[in-house]
C-alpha cells in the first residue's frame, strides 16, 4: 500500500513555484518593461540616443502620434527608425561624431 501524500503539502509546492516563478521571471520582466516605458516617454527632439542596430545619432523628427523617429547620425545622414529600437539615451556631454 502506497501513502500519499497530504492535500496540504501539495498545495505548499504550488505556492513555492509560484514564488519561484513571481521573483525569478515576472517581477524582473515588469521592470524591464517599465524602464522601457519610461525612456520611451523621455525621448524628444534633440535627444541623443543608441539604437538596437548601434546607431548613435540625435533625434530630430518626432511626434507622440506616430510610431516612427527620424535620427541625425552626421550633418548629412538621417535615418528613420521605429521607436521601440531605441535602447538607450546618452548624457547630453556625450560627444558624437560629426554632430
Amino acid at each position: 500500500m502506497q501513502q500519499q501524500g497530504s492535500p496540504l503539502s501539495m498545495v505548499l509546492i504550488f505556492v513555492i513555484f509560484g514564488l519561484i516563478f513571481y521573483f525569478m521571471i515576472y517581477r524582473p520582466q515588469a521592470k524591464r518593461n517599465k524602464a522601457h516605458n519610461e525612456l520611451m516617454a523621455s525621448l524628444a527632439k534633440g535627444t541623443k540616443v543608441l539604437t538596437s542596430g548601434g546607431l548613435v545619432g540625435r533625434i530630430t523628427k518626432i511626434s507622440p502620434e506616430s510610431n516612427d523617429v527620424v535620427i541625425e547620425l552626421n550633418s548629412t545622414t538621417q535615418v528613420s527608425i521605429k521607436r521601440n529600437f531605441i535602447v538607450a539615451v546618452l548624457p547630453k556631454d556625450q560627444p558624437i561624431a560629426d554632430l
